[in-house]
């Protein structure tokens, strides 16, 4: 009887060890986040994240890790910096080396001392308001890439941390009439910035910019409409994104932000860099140019020269303003 009782007791003891050895597996395929002995790695293969239970409404913070933004850190530490540096100081090096090779623009038959305008007063303000927006939003923007390798060593812990506080306020506070001013400008200007055959014969002819040559071109031309669907476009790229990020989690998740933030960061870095080709043209680089945009009027051998075909629809309909006599060789002294 007492043997009987021993190979009871062993066979029920081989049965237990055969039914912990077939469970094993099925258990070894379920992981409980709030286990102890759960490693790193077993939770990212099992879940794609470490996430463990809040006590808050808002669960996502119970995210602590995910792949995702391990690649999201690398982009914004050390890909981005790299994407806007190429661009930027690229953009800068070109216009050096044009500017040391063709200089400024010039007016060859210099200045009729007669102006037509170019620009109306809304749209300047326009124009004004959203540049100056755009400049702000830039540097307070780049700061966030660039400032502390660049700017931090230069003014120390305090001053950059004072200075980051208020360029943040200014880059969100700004982002609204700069958009206001994107749309402005597409309502305002889309009728004139439609491509046609004319900007592609500008653009073999090298739009006034490589020779001598002055190719017809209506209010707008092809490096104009290409600015100006830059704008509009990137303009309303990053205010889209930027704006998902000033207030998150509406309606998006955490790899939604992060991805927010790649759009919002590259476009915003390749728009830099071709405004500063924009500023350039605009300035020193095309003489008469600024005028548009300053007092509005453009003298009529600059109209003649650059927008041809503008002027003689001006002219047809309301002729040039009267001006001094000016003589045709003081713009080039």
């Amino acid at each position: 009887m007492a043997s009987f009782g021993r190979f009871i007791r062993l066979a029920f003891g081989v049965c237990t060890l055969l039914l912990l050895a077939m469970a094993a597996p099925a258990s070894a395929q379920q992981v409980n986040p709030t286990a102890s002995s759960v490693k790193e790695q077993q939770l990212l293969q099992e879940l794609n994240r470490i996430q463990g239970r809040v006590s808050i409404p808002d669960q996502r913070s119970g995210v602590l890790e995910q792949p995702q933004g391990r690649e999201w850190r690398e982009f914004r530490m050390v890909t981005l910096p790299w994407i806007g540096g190429v661009a930027i100081i690229g953009m800068i090096a070109l216009i050096m080396i044009f500017y040391l090779t063709r200089g400024m623009v010039r007016l060859e038959s210099g200045r009729s001392g007669r102006t037509i305008v170019r620009f109306n007063g809304f749209e300047r303000f326009v124009h004004w308001m959203t540049a100056t927006c755009f400049i702000i939003l830039a540097i307070s923007g780049l700061n966030v890439t660039f400032g502390r390798q660049l700017l931090l060593p230069l003014i120390g812990f305090e001053a950059f941390s004072e200075w980051s506080q208020w360029a943040k306020y200014a880059h969100n506070y700004l982002s609204f009439p700069f958009t206001l001013g994107v749309v402005l400008i597409f309502l305002m200007w889309i009728g004139g910035n439609i491509p046609n055959k004319v900007d592609i014969e500008w653009a073999k002819r090298g739009g006034g910019l490589i020779g001598h040559d002055h190719p017809p071109a209506n209010r707008f031309n092809g490096g104009q409409k290409m600015i100006y669907w830059i704008v509009v476009i990137g303009g309303g790229l990053v205010a889209a994104s930027g704006y998902a990020l000033m207030f998150p989690f509406y309606g998006t998740g955490i790899e939604s932000m992060q991805m927010a933030q790649i759009v919002h960061s590259i476009v915003a870095v390749l728009f830099v860099a071709a405004m500063i080709g924009h500023i350039y043209i605009g300035t020193i680089g095309m003489e008469g140019a600024f005028s548009a945009m300053g007092s509005g009027e453009v003298d009529v051998n600059w109209a003649r020269e650059h927008h041809s075909l503008w002027l003689d629809e001006q002219m047809a309909r309301t002729g040039p303003n009267d001006g001094q006599p000016q003589p045709a060789t003081a713009a080039a002294e």
